[in-house]
């Protein structure tokens, strides 16, 4: 790397230009964050200790809630640590590794929303096959691969990355180090890691995107057609828009972000993008998966009760 690079860090410039702002920008990213880490961390914590919630669905969730907190500590810290000080380099070496794990937790994510919604329509539509379909060899076999190809992706996108000269200036105009902003300050030719990136994480998005809504599709149409009960409707449709509600709001921003051109791209409009993406989503997610639903609440409930 040292070979092909003058450059030793980067500064990163942060969400906004008006430096006013930043201790109240503080303040609500930190609340944010907080939220992220006590709503996640509750669910991590009540679905490995409550035998009631050893079970495929809750299996996945409590993935789901470990991702978000990591997901979130890869760029919140850093960037929480910039609104107050007046220093915001990060080495070459600490910004390729955020830029890894940065694609490599939100990549496992993109895919393990998928592997949720065909969960739900095991247990919706083939309920009496539910437990041989969704066996426990399974279960950690999807999760395993998920976990795994994410990491790879990430790899390529950070190896490729880092093989960049960068001669220039060092100011990159995001919150933390992503794929774009550095192409921008990359002195070679950038083509290849664009392609890679519309093309590979373009998949890794859309695919996921699709299989989500294939799966609630059929879900939706098969409790048109054989449910009788309007109680069980309402419920059932009521847990599927909350899941899709979360499938929105992670793949929409990414889609827009890194399906888009290059030249179409608008710096303001990315920071705003990755804000929703990378630290409201996560902290979203336990209010709209988990916290509604009965079980988990029930189990909260008791494990407080009995501390208390």
């Amino acid at each position: 790397m040292s070979n092909q690079t003058s450059v030793t860090e980067f500064l990163l410039l942060g969400v906004t230009d008006i430096q006013e702002l930043n201790p109240i920008l503080f303040v609500i990213f930190f609340t944010i964050y907080f939220v992220n880490i006590t709503g996640n961390g509750a669910i991590l914590m009540i679905v490995i200790l409550d035998p009631r919630l050893h079970s495929p669905m809750y299996f996945f969730l409590g993935n789901l809630a470990c991702l978000d907190i990591c997901f979130s500590t890869v760029t919140l810290p850093k960037m929480l640590q910039n609104l107050l000080s007046t220093s915001k380099a990060i080495s070459f070496l600490g910004c390729i590794t955020q830029l890894h794990f940065f694609h490599f937790l939100g990549s496992t994510e993109a895919m393990l929303l998928p592997v949720m919604a065909f969960d739900r329509f095991v247990a919706i539509c083939r309920p009496l096959h539910y437990s041989v379909i969704m066996n426990h060899q399974l279960c950690i076999h999807m999760t395993a691969t998920i976990w795994i190809m994410g990491f790879f992706h990430a790899l390529l996108h950070s190896v490729m990355t880092s093989r960049l000269s960068f001669c220039g200036p060092n100011h990159v105009h995001h919150f933390f180090c992503d794929i774009k902003p550095l192409l921008d300050l990359a002195c070679g030719n950038t083509e290849l890691n664009l392609w890679l990136l519309n093309t590979v994480t373009g998949t890794i998005a859309l695919t996921p995107f699709f299989l989500t809504f294939l799966s609630y599709f059929y879900i939706i149409t098969y409790l048109f057609l054989k449910t009788r009960s309007c109680s069980m409707l309402h419920k059932a449709l009521s847990t599927c828009a909350s899941h899709f509600m979360v499938v929105i709001l992670l793949y929409v921003p990414v889609l827009f972000t890194y399906i888009r051109p290059a030249s179409g791209s608008s710096l303001d409009q990315d920071r705003i993008i990755a804000i929703m993406y990378s630290v409201v989503t996560p902290a979203l997610n336990p209010l709209i998966y988990t916290l509604r639903n009965k079980e988990v609440r029930s189990a909260l409930n008791k494990k407080v009760r009995r501390w208390l």
